[in-house]
């Protein structure tokens, strides 16, 4: 479960970078745009894509953070299983450990009763089987 846990703090780290990624991308374009419109600027083809370009990389941050979300949330699900699951399975080596001892106890006592010790505090009286 340790590794888990450190898989997910990773996660969320490379989900942080990447939001504060796309946060920059846009602070960027939008500088860029309001410098543009400030002069007046006319884009060529190239320029446009560019800023497209930054759009489609902000796009592709997003869909990595919506896929590091599912996967966060797949170890969280599997967590939360593998604890009930736990729970459920060590209340059933309990209940097997009690039935053991209930076993080994009454495997003792047939032994016991079947050895040919006495029965009684009267040492002439032997049980036989």
């Amino acid at each position: 479960m340790l590794m888990l846990t450190s898989i997910k703090e990773l996660l969320e780290h490379i989900k942080e970078v990447q939001i504060d990624t796309i946060d920059l991308s846009k602070e960027s374009t939008m500088i860029l745009g309001r410098f543009i419109e400030e002069k007046n600027i006319e884009l060529d083809e190239n320029a446009a894509t560019s800023l497209q370009l930054q759009d489609i990389i902000s796009q592709q941050l997003t869909a990595t953070i919506e896929a590091i979300n599912s996967v966060q949330k797949s170890i969280e699900i599997f967590e939360n299983a593998y604890q009930s699951d736990e729970k459920v399975v060590s209340g059933s080596m309990e209940k097997l450990q009690d039935k053991l001892k209930l076993t080994l106890t009454d495997a003792r006592n047939k032994r016991e009763a079947f050895s040919g010790k006495l029965r009684h505090e009267n040492e002439d009286e032997i049980e036989f089987f």
